[in-house]
């Protein structure tokens, strides 16, 4: 862990405007700079670095943050991960708090596993250039169409006929033997002794996120049946297939540029696409798609197209993957290359306009390709014809977001000529099924651990109680949670974060004024601190402010000590709202108010009585919906608290000029 005296000596030296100048060419305007973003494509600069602030903003995409923050995003890191690199830059010594010596050798030793990998990267590199590599290895490489500039960058390599070639070059460099066989280097013979797992093969090394080496797979370049034509690294502490992306690492800029991400098979589909130009691309790597895989897609974007051969196998890999990225709640679209080509092949005898529009013209969303590929299959059979739809509903049923899945029916039930209400039906079956099946699980593990904690004389272990799996919103889904008050709750946290340290200076004949002076933070907070707000990322930015307001920072203290939380959600609301022009919901108020006290004075109350109203609103809305069903004794109770909080809002209306 860095400690917060080293955190807080990176923050304060780092200069967002040198930090973003690493990455992006600035031109100055003013007391700011300006250039096009990073983060999507765009002709006319809209991204704004104010260093005064320490703040970047883009007004076309929407992305605001610090420094640690643009590290973060342009480079995928972690906040630690930025904090070292911004340590680095600075030439700020980082010394991490003690660890105990457990962490302290779990650490050493996770290293020592990266550290074997990438001297092995570099082995196989360098024996590119021998003769046997050159004449085996380079020119495998050459006659697949990869230049030199794309095998050096990639780091593909040759391990040599001999077994011992890797295991003798990292022994004398002083690795031990017992962290080669870990990472899946070399394995051991019957004697104790260790070889080669890697030899007489073209090497195709696998990279982290963060560009370390962490694997490789090895191709045979033998025609003997006999012998597997890939042998690839084991899983261990630095490598677990199932959460790794083949070219993650080259490409997850791209994807977050593009906002999209091509799904292919192989590593040679991945080279070939990227040297054509196409970079958003990754690969499986041979393995069915996981949930860890599509998850570390939808760090970067929530689109994925899968591009597969157009044979039997790539259609039915295809489908496999389908259902599993729309449950993650991610776009599906899929693009199957013409059969006997795969997407290495083609993107060798096209050029690059030639394979994007490719793409463009061919893929199709999930319903399109399912119901093609499977009437298809189904003929005239009418039977036939109602499994499709069903499969195709399950399919929809998968889909988290409940908007989507409303647009997806709406879709399928044009295509198949029926009602949406049908679909409706079997997706709710559908839905209600799966948490029966969770239920169910869920009880079988609580039978489970209280079967083996009575058989070893345990306490019993406490039962939770069921709930169905909700997967958390995103930073910017913040008005689902309450539709209603999301807009007032935004409000009056921009009226924070942008005057909340400002006094309120009210004429003495205002209701509200008062000998002692409130600032914007206080007025707000005695107004509505019985009633926190309903949105939790709200909730969380606003209860962060007063934190540090109750210590006495200064409002420039408070926002830049918010926009560098390693709680990167807050950040992102901070640095949207601190910077955002006004988009008030209260109207009808003179615009010829110039000062900015005036402005305040007039808007912050107005802004609180939108707020109550909104309170108010949902509250009269939940009444209404349980009076329905409440009991006949307890509905005369419901009435009048609907009736009480119909005359309050209409003094708030009459306050607001809604009313006379």
């Amino acid at each position: 862990m860095i400690p917060q005296e080293t955190v807080n000596q990176i923050l304060d030296t780092a200069r967002i405007e040198e930090v973003i100048g690493d990455f992006v060419t600035l031109k100055r305007r003013g007391g700011s700079y300006v250039a096009c973003c990073p983060f999507h494509n765009e002709k006319t600069p809209s991204f704004y670095v104010t260093p005064s602030k320490g703040i970047y903003k883009c007004f076309g995409c929407g992305k605001a943050g610090s420094a640690v923050g643009f590290v973060m995003e342009y480079e995928h890191l972690t906040y630690v991960e930025a904090l070292r690199y911004l340590a680095r830059k600075y030439g700020i010594e980082v010394v991490e708090e003690e660890e105990s010596p457990e962490a302290i050798e779990a650490r050493q030793r996770s290293e020592s596993l990266y550290l074997v990998s990438e001297f092995a990267g570099k082995f196989f590199q360098e024996q590119l250039s021998t003769e046997e590599g050159r004449s085996i290895g380079y020119a495998y490489f050459r006659s697949r169409g990869l230049e030199d500039e794309t095998i050096k960058k990639y780091a593909l390599g040759w391990a040599p006929k001999s077994k011992k070639a890797l295991t003798d070059a990292a022994l004398k460099e002083g690795y031990k033997p017992e962290y080669l066989t870990e990472v899946g280097l070399c394995s051991e013979w019957d004697d104790g002794s260790v070889h080669d797992r890697f030899y007489d093969r073209v090497i195709f090394p696998i990279h982290s996120v963060s560009g370390r080496v962490i694997a490789f797979g090895g191709r045979t370049l033998l025609s003997d049946k006999s012998v597997a034509k890939y042998v690839n690294s084991k899983e261990s502490e630095i490598y677990v297939k199932s959460r790794s992306l083949y070219g993650i690492y080259f490409a997850k800029n791209a994807i977050a540029k593009e906002d999209r991400v091509y799904l292919v098979e192989g590593y040679l589909d991945v080279l070939s696409m990227h040297q054509l130009g196409i970079m958003n691309v990754v690969a499986s790597s041979g393995t069915s798609l996981t949930v860890e895989q599509i998850r570390l897609m939808k760090k970067f974007t929530s689109n994925v197209t899968i591009m597969y051969d157009g044979d039997s196998a790539g259609i039915h890999a295809a489908l496999r993957g389908i259902n599993m990225v729309l449950k993650e709640g991610m776009n599906v679209k899929v693009v199957l290359i013409p059969d006997g080509d795969d997407p290495d092949s083609y993107s060798r005898k096209h050029t690059l306009a030639e394979v994007r529009d490719f793409i463009a013209s061919n893929e199709q969303d999930f319903i399109a390709f399912k119901t093609d590929l499977l009437l298809g299959e189904a003929g005239n059979d009418p039977l036939r014809k109602a499994e499709i739809i069903n499969d195709i509903a399950d399919t929809i049923a998968g889909i988290p977001d409940m908007v989507k899945r409303s647009v997806y029916v709406d879709a399928c039930a044009e295509k198949f000529h029926i009602e949406s209400d049908i679909l409706f039906a079997r997706i709710r079956s559908t839905r209600e099924k799966e948490i029966m099946e969770e239920r169910a699980e869920h009880e079988r593990e609580r039978s489970r651990a209280r079967y083996e904690a009575y058989r070893d004389g345990a306490p019993l272990p406490e039962e939770p109680p069921f709930r169905a799996v909700v997967k958390p919103k995103s930073a910017m889904e913040l008005s689902e949670q309450e539709p209603l008050l999301a807009g007032s709750e935004k409000e009056l946290l921009t009226f924070l974060l942008q005057d909340g340290t400002s006094t309120l200076e009210f004429e003495t004949d205002s209701e509200f004024y008062s000998e002692e002076k409130a600032t914007v933070a206080d007025f707000i907070g005695s107004a509505i601190d019985d009633t926190p707000f309903v949105n939790s990322l709200y909730r969380s930015v606003y209860e962060a402010y007063f934190a540090l307001y109750d210590e006495g920072d200064s409002q420039e203290t408070i926002v830049k000590k918010l926009l560098d939380s390693e709680d990167r959600s807050v950040a992102e609301v901070a640095a949207q709202l601190s910077e955002e022009k006004y988009m008030l919901t209260v109207d009808g108020f003179s615009k010829a108010l110039t000062t900015r006290s005036s402005w305040l004075v007039a808007y912050v109350p107005r802004a609180i009585l939108v707020y109550q109203d909104k309170k108010m609103q949902v509250r009269l809305r939940d009444l209404t919906r349980s009076l329905a069903s409440a009991a006949p004794e307890d509905q005369e109770g419901i009435m009048r608290e609907m009736s009480r909080i119909s005359v309050y809002r209409g003094r708030i209306n009459q306050k607001l000029g809604r009313m006379k």
